[in-house]
């Protein structure tokens, strides 16, 4: 208080006055964003948006304002969501804001007054009472019985008991910072004060919001790489048109229908659709998965999720129930699990009395408990072994009691045993044996051994338990001067009960899955470094070879160089701060991999921006990590993750089936017409044929292609190697192999119908139409045969199929059609040629997946 030259009189309102002159208000900061305005129009500067727009004028020119419609309302889809996206982003810093508090209670000359939050200054006496926000960091001067709930900031679940003493060392992690609260934190009970010793954006509040506005959101790996996907193609495309117009003007052909051609053929090759499927992909993903407890907020993380490579998961209520529960007891010199406590004794008894008396939870009309986590959880046990506290009280009624305070670490209720009273106690395991002289066993009470005591609550706290004791003293009467400093004394030991957080069933088999597919599970916690180390063992996180767990403290210690060397094989983080968080998923991703970051808390708010997908938990998740995030678990639940990625690898796989089989069949038509006057052979196709082969067959049977089910193992494959390209894999060998293929075929059935005088060019435009949709069930496997996969698994498809074919029919035979489209009737004898030549594909397609399942068996043979 000296230092900031504040009393317990407070501050002077003149003094107060120059302070707030000085230091500014006590409110966040934001930083000037983009407009909506600039946020609209910047969705339309990406390459392949250009493209599309250019498109679209030439669509209308060709044929008309209809031609150029669908692309239009495709990019202009496409930019709405890109806006809603970028919009809800902005939302995080306003959602901080709004944690801060409105007003706060102080003393300003002595007087207690309320004023608003934004006008405290550093050297104000804050009042603190429970349900209070507190509104600046504050150094705490007087504390009763005081706890707030800091999980925003720290990640801890439960109340953190404040205190005056002042804490030594420089790099205390904040959850240890007993004598401090801070900002946007919520007093849970008790009351005190504080000097204010930094507001706005010098608290630690204000701290994260720097980083959470420092921090831009990274681009998604199909964003990435359609970007590069898209420069390349178009620089391909402007080369062929450019040859196919100089081609053409040499042999003659005349100049305007060249140029429409090489134009026509420019637009046919942009798969304009793409932008459409990718929407609607993710979309239909989204909608899926919310029916499976997981909130897409951005459409582009449902893709993201597919690439994941790391998962880095917050402890409480993720990987854990968020519930208290007791694991194991020791009662009458033995240590055991806690169902096994319902045994017959006296000792156990009357430890399972004291547990469910010395209480002040209770389980609700629908069975619920209420109440502090820690007594919940002891009530929870004591009934489970018969001890139920209702009945309890009718023999042992609690006449006086003397509160929990976070100071002695304990509390004491006193009950009525017949003519007699008796004291329970039950506190921190060191402060109960420390005051203790017996302890109660089947023989009777004997002298406390402190020894064996104290290496059974290290044993019990190795293993990651919160160790809390319960003991007993007998009295005549109720004393008359309730001081804790002669009631809890001269206690007899009745027991020790280790807690835990109990890691959820269905979280061990979702890390199982994650090392099946290849992803590594990281928890990130602000929990104590044995319970993280506890719980990471129980769901083999880490295995028991005892790998060490890397503390808050020790990652302050660790250089940048170190770290990037060690991250890929720490498994388990305790005790972090919110830049360590952010240092963590930054070390990884310049590692190459891609990582989800999970959290509910404030100080999780800038990785989860940072992290290629933030994941923030639904119910006990804040608005601000919320905002800050691009899903949100409804459920709270790791599980619920991996069912994420699962659903994210398959929308990806999708993605690139569209991609494969609009490239494969656009190469084939780019192929036919470039070749052809090689061949001595007119144009196969005209301008607006050209159009219509590309606009139908990319929207139907491509969007269809998003409702492909996930293939067999798709959580089998490691993730999707960040440095992958759209056409590694063999997919840039499968586009112009079977491109080539088309493109051959379709040239000589253009050579032989016109030797036998028939109507070649609808031929050729019929078979390149029909060759798109035996392309579209080519692609949907890369290995499994289309029978094993099964033409009607995708109803979408085969419907979209369908439709198309017919269209196309009514194209052929339709009078009015035909003249617009410059076809001409088909004979049976000619449709079967064109049909089975387009269908044949499919045979070859057969062949070549079953000499991959052969080829790939024979290297998997010993």
């Amino acid at each position: 208080m000296a230092e900031l030259a504040s009393g317990r009189q407070g501050l002077a309102a003149e003094e107060a006055r120059l302070r707030l002159e000085r230091y500014g208000p006590n409110e966040l900061e934001e930083r000037g964003g983009r407009s909506p305005l600039a946020m609209f129009v910047s969705q339309f500067t990406d390459f392949m948006i250009l493209v599309l727009l250019a498109a679209a004028v030439v669509a209308g020119v060709i044929g008309d304002a209809g031609d150029a419609a669908p692309i239009v309302t495709i990019v202009i889809l496409n930019a709405i969501i890109g806006f809603v996206q970028e919009y809800r982003a902005e939302r995080a810093m306003a959602a901080l804001r709004e944690m801060a508090g409105n007003t706060a209670t102080l003393l300003r000359d002595g007087v207690a007054a309320t004023v608003p939050a934004r006008e405290i200054v550093p050297g104000d006496l804050v009042l603190l009472e429970a349900g209070n926000v507190v509104p600046a960091d504050l150094r705490l001067v007087e504390a009763v019985r005081l706890t707030a709930v800091e999980a925003a900031l720290t990640g801890e679940s439960l109340p953190a008991e404040k205190g005056t003493e002042p804490v030594v060392g420089d790099d205390v992690p904040l959850g240890d910072r007993r004598c401090m609260a801070y900002k946007g934190t919520v007093i849970t009970g008790g009351r005190g004060a504080g000097v204010a010793v930094a507001t706005g954006m010098a608290t630690e509040l204000g701290r994260i919001a720097t980083l959470i506005q420092a921090e831009a959101e990274t681009k998604t790996p199909l964003q990435r790489r359609l970007a590069a996907f898209g420069r390349r193609l178009a620089i391909a495309i402007i080369m062929v048109c450019a040859a196919i117009f100089a081609l053409g003007f040499l042999r003659g052909e005349p100049p305007l229908l060249m140029f429409l051609t090489a134009i026509s053929l420019a637009v046919a090759a942009i798969p304009e659709a793409l932008p459409a499927v990718v929407t609607i992909t993710l979309a239909l993903g989204a909608r899926k998965m919310v029916r499976q407890n997981a909130l897409i907020r951005r459409l582009p993380a449902v893709e993201t999720l597919g690439s994941v490579s790391y998962i880095c998961s917050d402890k409480t209520g993720t990987l854990t129930l968020n519930r208290m529960t007791v694991e194991s007891l020791y009662v009458d010199g033995t240590l055991h699990p806690a169902g096994k406590a319902a045994g017959e004794g006296a000792p156990r008894d009357l430890f399972m009395t004291a547990m469910a008396l010395c209480n002040d939870s209770r389980f609700d009309e629908s069975g619920n408990p209420v109440g502090d986590p820690t007594e919940t959880a002891l009530l929870a046990a004591a009934r489970a072994a018969g001890h139920d506290r209702p009945v309890l009280e009718e023999g042992y009624p609690r006449v006086a009691e003397l509160p929990f305070d976070p100071e002695r670490k304990c509390m004491t209720t006193f009950h009525r045993s017949g003519g007699a009273v008796v004291a329970f106690t039950k506190g921190g395991a060191e402060v109960i044996v420390g005051r203790a002289e017996t302890v109660l066993t089947a023989h009777g009470e004997i002298p406390l051994d402190r020894h064996v005591i104290g290496r059974v609550i290290e044993r019990m706290a190795g293993e990651g338990l919160r160790v809390l004791a319960v003991a007993m003293r007998r009295w005549e009467a109720v004393p008359h001067n309730l001081e804790s400093a002669t009631a809890e004394r001269g206690l007899t030991l009745l027991g020790l009960a280790g807690m835990l957080d109990p890691p959820r069933e269905e979280a061990k088999k979702a890390v199982e899955q994650c090392r099946t597919a290849g992803i590594t599970p990281v928890m990130i916690t602000g929990d104590h470094p044995l319970t993280a180390l506890a719980i990471a063992r129980r769901l083999e996180i880490v295995g028991d070879g005892g790998e060490a767990v890397v503390t808050g403290r020790e990652l302050a210690a660790m250089a940048p160089e170190e770290l990037a060397q060690r991250v890929e094989a720490i498994r388990v983080y305790a005790r972090v701060a919110p830049e360590q968080k952010l240092a963590i998923v930054k070390a990884l991703q310049a590692q190459g991999h891609f990582v989800a970051m999970t959290g509910d808390g404030v100080n999780d708010a800038p990785a989860l921006k940072r992290a290629d997908i933030g994941v923030a938990m639904g119910i006990t998740g804040t608005d601000v990590a919320k905002e800050a995030s691009a899903m949100i678990l409804l459920d709270d639940n790791f599980a619920t993750i991996v069912k994420a990625v699962r659903e994210g690898r398959r929308i990806y796989a999708n993605i690139l089936r569209f991609i494969v089989y609009s490239i494969t069949s656009n190469t084939g038509t780019l192929v036919a017409i470039t070749l052809a006057p090689f061949f001595g052979l007119p144009l196969p196709l005209l301008p607006i044929q050209i159009l219509w082969l590309n606009l139908l067959c990319d929207s139907l049977p491509g969007l269809a292609l998003a409702g492909e089910p996930a293939g067999r193992g798709i959580m089998s494959r490691p993730p999707v190697n960040p440095a992958e390209g759209i056409f590694s894999g063999g997919r840039g060998l499968y586009v112009t192999g079977y491109g080539l293929l088309i493109g051959g075929v379709a040239l000589a059935l253009q050579a032989w119908s016109l030797r036998r005088g028939l109507p070649w060019q609808t031929m050729v435009f019929t078979f390149l139409v029909v060759n798109r949709l035996a392309v579209a069930q080519m692609v949907r496997s890369e290995r499994e045969s289309l029978f094993r996969v099964g033409l009607l698994a995708n109803l979408p498809l085969a419907g979209a199929i369908a439709v198309t074919l017919i269209l196309q029919l009514a194209v052929v035979y339709v009078s009015f059609l035909a003249a617009i489209f410059s076809t001409s009737p088909l004979s049976l004898e000619s449709l079967a040629v064109t049909l089975l030549l387009a269908c044949g594909i499919l045979v070859g397609s057969e062949g070549h997946k079953l000499a991959l399942r052969l080829w790939h068996r024979r290297r998997r043979a010993p």
